[in-house]
């Protein structure tokens, strides 16, 4: 099971550290090795939380999560994504943005880091509607019963989590945007591009969560009819629509997925700065990390590990929420790669403790409640 959900993973790692070590000898074998522990790391709630999502889907698309997907993760995020912030920022064309990263390295670091606020800005944007949305809900289970009971029951207000982004956007704006860093120590006003980058990420969650979420009822409704109807389509030999209501589904839920996760590889890429600034480099390590992270989703699907350790997906939200917050702070602040992967991994740790005490707990009661019956049944 593990050999066959990540044997892709393997592969990709001994190919990654091999062309690794033939470009720039072992300290480029070094390189590609930590930035691939920094990506598992830092994206390790992005697996739960699109394992949440993927175990809606069938086989089908959960093969195009691993291929199609697999490809726009690496290349696009984690190889095209850094150029095209270049050449829009710096007003350059592609090819010249290649160049530009390739040559000269320095020059290239310095444009990216410039647009960080905008990537900051849309990529915690959006994230923090997932986390949101996730609080304000009415879940039957609960992690934090204190704290998602009285959210939970605010949540019946219309738009809150829309209401509340807004607000945390503008703060941020004010706050950190206006004294945010240019490259060189200065000081830039950047409140109106994070403003704008901050509601581009707030519409890309709202129209493609919006969609996915529309088409999954659809899909629900489609099964309850087919239910009910079942008997009387299989004598008539009439065609089922669920299939075409899936495939419309799943695509949109994979456009989900793909948003989301370029959404969580910001910070993985940003960081990745600070430890190398070749683009080739930061393409091997990354990608192998974001390999590892699409096969621990499938994984986790597969060996049904969220229904057994039901806070795992309150922990993963928690730490979206967490990476949201810190990815606005890090407009004008700089915080450690060290401490953004850390609280992520604590809070999924103490929500993986909190799952296991709970189905000791429940063992425990099913055992007292067996022993109650033998005991009535001899008497």
């Amino acid at each position: 099971m593990v050999l066959k959900t990540f044997g892709w993973s393997f592969a990709v790692t001994a190919l990654g550290l091999v062309a690794a070590v033939l470009f720039g000898g072992w300290t480029a074998f070094g390189i590609v090795a930590i930035l691939s522990i920094l990506e598992i790391s830092l994206s390790f709630d992005n697996a739960v939380v699109n394992a949440g999502i993927l175990k809606k889907m069938n086989a089908f698309w959960q093969k195009i999560f691993l291929t199609i997907g697999i490809l726009i993760a690496v290349f696009g995020m984690r190889l095209v994504f850094p150029v095209v912030i270049v050449a829009v920022s710096a007003q350059l064309g592609p090819i010249e943005a290649v160049d530009l990263a390739l040559s000269d390295k320095d020059r290239y670091q310095e444009l990216v880091t410039d647009a960080h606020p905008a990537i900051a800005a849309f990529g915690g944007m959006f994230l923090l509607m997932i986390f949101l949305d996730f609080v304000f809900e009415d879940r039957e289970i609960k992690w934090l019963t204190w704290l998602e009971r009285p959210l939970a029951k605010l949540g019946k207000v219309d738009m809150l989590s829309v209401c509340i982004a807004l607000i945390i956007l503008l703060v941020s704006a004010i706050t950190f945007a206006t004294n945010a860093h240019q490259h060189g120590g200065a000081h830039v006003d950047k409140s109106s591009t994070v403003l704008l980058s901050g509601i581009a990420g707030l519409i890309t969650y709202m129209i493609v969560g919006g969609l996915s979420g529309f088409f999954e009822d659809k899909l629900e409704e489609e099964e309850e009819r087919e239910h009910e109807e079942e008997e009387k389509a299989e004598r008539s030999g009439k065609p089922r629509t669920a299939v075409a209501m899936a495939g419309k589904a799943a695509f949109f839920m994979f456009l989900y997925l793909e948003v989301l996760d370029a959404s969580f590889s910001f910070d993985g890429v940003i960081g990745a700065f600070a430890i190398t600034n070749d683009i080739v480099l930061m393409a091997l390590g990354l990608g192998i990390g974001a390999m590892y992270v699409r096969s621990l989703t499938v994984y986790l699907v597969r060996q049904g590990t969220l229904d057994e350790y039901v806070y795992l997906e309150h922990g993963a939200h928690y730490a979206i929420g967490a990476l949201a917050l810190i990815l606005l702070v890090t407009i004008q602040y700089e915080i450690h790669e060290l401490i953004t992967g850390s609280i992520g991994v604590i809070l999924i740790g103490a929500s993986f403790l909190s799952s296991v005490r709970r189905n000791k707990a429940l063992a425990a009661a099913e055992g007292n409640a067996g022993e109650k019956t033998e005991v009535s049944s001899g008497v």
